[in-house]
Order: C-alpha cells, then sequence, then structure tokens
C-alpha cells in the first residue's frame, strides 16, 4: 500500500520540516525501493505482487513506471484500517491464494529477507507483524484461515497514527487465542528524525 508521490498529499508530518517537494520526493525513492524489493520475489514466483495506491487522482496509470509490470489499483476512501481490509477482501475476490501480506512504502532499509521471514513465518502461523519503532506495524501477515474471514477486529477502532496500534492489535489477537509472530523492528519515515538513519 502507497500513497502517491504527490506535492503536499503524502509525508505531511515530514513535510512540515523540509517542504513539501523534498517531502514527496522522499516518497517517490521509498516506494520504488519497495517495489524493487517485492518485484525481485514477483520475479522469483514466490509471491503475487499488487500496487494500492492512493492520492494518484485519476488515471494514475498513465503516470506509473510500468516497466515492472506491477498491477495496481486504487485504495478507495476511509482510514487506513478500511482501506486496508479492502485490499483483502478485494485479494480474496480475486482469488488470490492465502496467506497474504499488507507491506507499507516507508521502508527505506526493507529487505528480500524481511519478506522471504514473512512468508516463511505464515506457514506456521496465523499472523505476522512486523513492528515499526514508532508503535504501529510495517507489514501484516494473515495465514490461509485469517485471510479468508479477514476478520474487522484486526482493522477497526484502531488509533491509526498513534503509538498504540501494535500494541492493541497484540492485545486482541491474544484475547482470541492467537500469538503473533513478530518480524524485526524497522524505522518508518514519517518525521525528519526518521531520515538520518537512511541518509547515514
Amino acid at each position: 500500500m502507497s500513497r502517491w508521490p504527490a506535492f503536499a498529499r503524502c509525508k505531511r508530518r515530514l513535510g512540515a520540516t523540509i517542504g513539501p517537494s523534498a517531502a514527496a520526493a522522499v516518497q517517490a525513492r521509498l516506494r520504488l525501493h519497495t517495489l524493487a524489493v517485492a518485484t525481485s520475489l514477483a520475479d522469483d514466483g514466490i509471491l503475487d505482487l499488487q500496487l494500492a495506491i492512493s492520492g494518484a487522482g485519476l488515471n494514475p496509470h498513465r503516470r506509473l513506471d510500468t516497466r515492472r509490470q506491477v498491477s495496481f489499483h486504487l485504495q478507495g476512501e476511509g482510514d487506513l484500517g478500511l482501506r486496508m481490509r479492502r485490499q483483502l477482501l478485494w485479494a480474496r475476490r480475486g482469488r488470490v491464494s492465502p496467506p497474504l501480506l499488507i507491506i507499507g512504502t516507508d521502508l527505506p532499509d526493507l529487505s528480500r529477507r524481511d519478506l522471504c521471514c514473512a512468508i516463511d513465518a505464515l506457514t506456521h502461523h496465523d499472523l505476522v507483524v512486523g513492528p515499526a519503532n514508532d508503535g504501529g506495524y510495517w507489514l501484516l501477515g494473515l495465514g490461509p484461515d485469517l485471510a479468508r474471514s479477514c476478520p474487522s477486529w484486526l482493522f477497526t477502532g484502531l488509533p491509526w497514527g498513534s503509538d498504540r496500534v501494535l500494541s492493541i492489535t497484540r492485545e486482541r489477537a491474544i484475547r482470541r487465542g492467537l500469538t503473533p509472530f513478530l518480524l524485526r523492528e524497522h524505522n518508518d519515515i514519517d518525521r525528519l528524525e526518521d531520515l538520518k538513519p537512511w541518509q547515514a
């Protein structure tokens, strides 16, 4: 899932300090990196890749870099949880075989190993989460049973954008007898201080 790198329509918290043009450039670089990592796995037949875009306006396919032959569609309206659940339901209707992964595109150090670890973990766990150091998560993976049911408790009533998203998600899962498998923590880029490890 990615936001279109448009002036003043992405990375607003970052744009407040470095300016909207620079923030959009950062967003574009992050999206290209995520696509490169995921496409390398798709090219090897390890996963099927779909790109869900928000903030792109009409006819985004005319502006999208199609050299990677990525299938994409719009995220639609609503908060992040609603848009995430919509992607899973869309994948299920499109007969995409579970397990299913949702990943963000704010991860400058995302690697093939991260996604391979998530895919491997889903052979043994129903729920896999990639924690972000801001209290959210950068990946959500659902095993076959969860992917088929696509439960609303994973996506509704969460304080998106806060430092409590991961902890609430884990608590809800544990109450339902699920123990989420946690991947390695990553640094999301949302604020100026988040850029420092990437620049280094």
